[in-house]
């Protein structure tokens, strides 16, 4: 496994983490709605990260590709869901739009992961 496959695993399971601690925070706050739909993106998409990153170190994909949907999903998860929270907890969105281009950006990371698991690999 390659040091980016490991930060990689490593960012998506803190994307995990991060989505119980949304879950359990959304049970108690004001914002709860809007903090849950941030902690089920990230709960969705930590074990989607988790298994293009196995899919590449394992080199079962097109490794430079399945990397790059991994990222963009986990930068996908940045905006939306970061921004969700943001919003959720103090009221203050991360940038205009940050919630809109993070979901344009995981919609991308899928279509990548879909054109990777395709295309055949060399062996």
């Amino acid at each position: 496994m390659s040091g980016l496959d490991r930060i990689l695993a490593a960012l998506a399971a803190l994307a995990g983490g991060l989505g119980v601690a949304a879950s359990a925070a959304a049970a108690h706050t004001s914002g709860g709605e809007t903090l849950k739909t941030a902690a089920q993106f990230l709960l969705f998409h930590a074990p989607a990260i988790l298994a293009l990153t196995g899919l590449a170190a394992t080199g079962l994909t097109r490794g430079v590709l399945t990397r790059l949907a991994a990222a963009a999903l986990l930068i996908g998860l940045v905006l939306f869901s970061g921004d969700l929270a943001l919003r959720a907890l103090t009221g203050t969105p991360l940038y205009p739009m940050a919630a809109p281009s993070g979901g344009v950006v995981l919609m991308a990371g899928w279509l990548l992961a879909a054109i990777a698991v395709l295309i055949p690999t060399r062996r």
